[in-house]
Protein backbone atom coordinates (compact mmCIF):
# COMPACT_ATOMS: atom_id res chain seq x y z
CA UNK A 1 0.00 0.00 0.00
CA UNK A 2 1.78 3.09 -1.37
CA UNK A 3 1.16 6.42 -0.67
CA UNK A 4 1.21 8.52 2.52
CA UNK A 5 3.70 8.41 5.15
CA UNK A 6 4.73 4.99 6.30
CA UNK A 7 2.87 3.39 3.05
CA UNK A 8 -0.28 4.17 4.76
CA UNK A 9 -3.30 5.71 1.94
CA UNK A 10 -4.67 8.94 3.39
CA UNK A 11 -8.44 9.65 2.81
CA UNK A 12 -9.03 11.37 -0.96
CA UNK A 13 -9.08 15.26 -0.73
CA UNK A 14 -12.54 16.13 -1.39
CA UNK A 15 -13.30 19.63 -1.76
CA UNK A 16 -16.38 20.28 0.09
CA UNK A 17 -17.50 23.69 -1.71
CA UNK A 18 -20.64 24.39 0.71
CA UNK A 19 -22.69 27.11 0.35
CA UNK A 20 -20.27 29.73 -0.68
CA UNK A 21 -20.48 29.43 -3.96
CA UNK A 22 -24.19 29.50 -4.03
CA UNK A 23 -23.53 32.95 -1.59
CA UNK A 24 -21.23 34.23 -4.25
CA UNK A 25 -23.62 33.68 -7.58
CA UNK A 26 -26.52 35.20 -5.10
CA UNK A 27 -24.13 38.01 -4.30
CA UNK A 28 -23.59 38.64 -8.42
CA UNK A 29 -27.27 38.66 -8.88
CA UNK A 30 -27.60 41.05 -6.67
CA UNK A 31 -24.99 43.12 -8.35
CA UNK A 32 -26.39 43.04 -11.72
CA UNK A 33 -29.69 44.17 -9.97
CA UNK A 34 -28.24 47.21 -8.64
CA UNK A 35 -26.79 47.79 -12.08
CA UNK A 36 -30.26 47.12 -13.72
CA UNK A 37 -31.63 49.73 -11.58
CA UNK A 38 -28.67 52.50 -12.28
CA UNK A 39 -29.46 51.76 -15.82
CA UNK A 40 -32.64 52.19 -15.91
CA UNK A 41 -32.88 54.71 -13.60
CA UNK A 42 -30.62 57.00 -15.84
CA UNK A 43 -32.46 56.12 -19.14
CA UNK A 44 -35.09 57.69 -17.00
CA UNK A 45 -33.81 60.55 -16.22
CA UNK A 46 -32.85 60.79 -19.76
CA UNK A 47 -36.22 60.99 -20.92
CA UNK A 48 -38.18 62.48 -17.97
CA UNK A 49 -38.59 66.77 -18.89
CA UNK A 50 -36.35 67.85 -21.76
CA UNK A 51 -34.72 65.11 -23.59
CA UNK A 52 -30.97 66.24 -24.11
CA UNK A 53 -28.19 65.07 -26.43
CA UNK A 54 -26.03 64.70 -23.23
CA UNK A 55 -28.66 62.68 -21.67
CA UNK A 56 -28.96 60.56 -24.50
CA UNK A 57 -26.07 59.73 -24.48
CA UNK A 58 -25.29 58.74 -20.91
CA UNK A 59 -28.50 56.92 -21.49
CA UNK A 60 -26.83 54.94 -23.82
CA UNK A 61 -23.46 54.79 -22.50
CA UNK A 62 -25.41 53.36 -18.99
CA UNK A 63 -26.97 50.73 -21.68
CA UNK A 64 -23.83 49.48 -23.34
CA UNK A 65 -21.89 49.46 -19.98
CA UNK A 66 -24.96 47.56 -18.47
CA UNK A 67 -25.07 45.15 -20.85
CA UNK A 68 -21.07 44.16 -20.78
CA UNK A 69 -21.53 44.26 -16.72
CA UNK A 70 -24.62 41.56 -17.42
CA UNK A 71 -22.46 39.61 -19.75
CA UNK A 72 -19.32 39.79 -17.34
CA UNK A 73 -22.21 38.26 -14.72
CA UNK A 74 -23.47 36.28 -16.43
CA UNK A 75 -20.18 34.01 -17.37
CA UNK A 76 -18.93 34.47 -13.64
CA UNK A 77 -22.54 32.77 -12.62
CA UNK A 78 -22.19 30.13 -14.78
CA UNK A 79 -18.60 29.18 -13.79
CA UNK A 80 -19.75 29.09 -10.23
CA UNK A 81 -22.59 26.29 -11.11
CA UNK A 82 -18.92 23.48 -11.82
CA UNK A 83 -17.64 21.40 -9.10
CA UNK A 84 -14.90 23.31 -8.50
CA UNK A 85 -15.26 26.72 -9.51
CA UNK A 86 -12.29 28.46 -10.68
CA UNK A 87 -11.11 31.62 -9.55
CA UNK A 88 -12.26 35.21 -11.03
CA UNK A 89 -9.58 35.90 -13.64
CA UNK A 90 -7.77 39.55 -12.73
CA UNK A 91 -9.17 40.30 -16.21
CA UNK A 92 -12.53 39.84 -15.62
CA UNK A 93 -12.99 41.30 -11.99
CA UNK A 94 -11.26 44.61 -13.60
CA UNK A 95 -13.54 44.25 -16.26
CA UNK A 96 -16.32 44.35 -13.31
CA UNK A 97 -15.20 47.00 -11.34
CA UNK A 98 -14.72 49.25 -14.53
CA UNK A 99 -18.03 48.76 -15.26
CA UNK A 100 -19.66 49.42 -11.91
CA UNK A 101 -17.58 52.54 -12.31
CA UNK A 102 -18.49 53.78 -15.58
CA UNK A 103 -21.74 53.01 -14.96
CA UNK A 104 -22.09 55.35 -11.79
CA UNK A 105 -19.59 57.82 -13.69
CA UNK A 106 -22.74 58.02 -16.59
CA UNK A 107 -25.20 57.21 -14.19
CA UNK A 108 -24.46 60.85 -12.21
CA UNK A 109 -23.16 62.75 -16.31
CA UNK A 110 -27.21 61.88 -16.76
CA UNK A 111 -28.62 63.66 -13.42
CA UNK A 112 -26.05 66.64 -14.12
Amino acid sequence: MAGGPGGVRGPAVVRDPGLQPERTRLAWRRTTLSATVGAVLAAKQAVHDDVTAAGLVGAGLSLLVWLVFLAVSHRRMVALGTARPRPMTPRGAVLAAACTVALAAFGAGVVL
